[in-house]
């Protein structure tokens, strides 16, 4: 199985915070990118995050300064840490990863819901 697993979502008040995990399948080294997108009801699919094998970290304008992903190698898995939460932060967050020359690979998703 190569589909990556998420868990850690719930409801928040705003202001709160709240942090994703995603189980990678295998080993987190055979994977040059790993990231999250969301999608909120209506609206198109966001990436909001990602990490290369290099460690360098990517954020949408609309998360950068209050999510965080980080990653975990002796657990084959990455986080993304999401502080003062916004009702507009209201989505379904996906984890992805991906091998050089290989499409991506997405999660189930979890729903993160974050009221006012």
């Amino acid at each position: 199985q190569v589909q990556p697993v998420e868990s850690g979502g719930g409801l928040v008040q705003a202001g709160g915070s709240l942090r994703l995990s995603c189980a990678v399948s295998g080993s987190i080294f055979n994977y040059n990118i790993m990231g999250w997108s969301r999608q909120a009801p209506g609206k198109q699919r966001e990436l909001v995050a990602s990490v290369n094998s290099g460690n360098n970290r990517n954020y949408s304008d609309s998360v950068n300064g209050r999510f965080t992903i980080s990653r975990d190698n002796a657990k084959n898995r990455f986080y993304l840490q999401m502080n003062s939460l916004k009702p507009e932060d209201t989505a379904v967050y996906y984890c992805y990863t991906k091998q050089p020359g290989r499409p991506s690979y997405w999660g189930q998703g979890t729903q993160v819901t974050v009221s006012s």
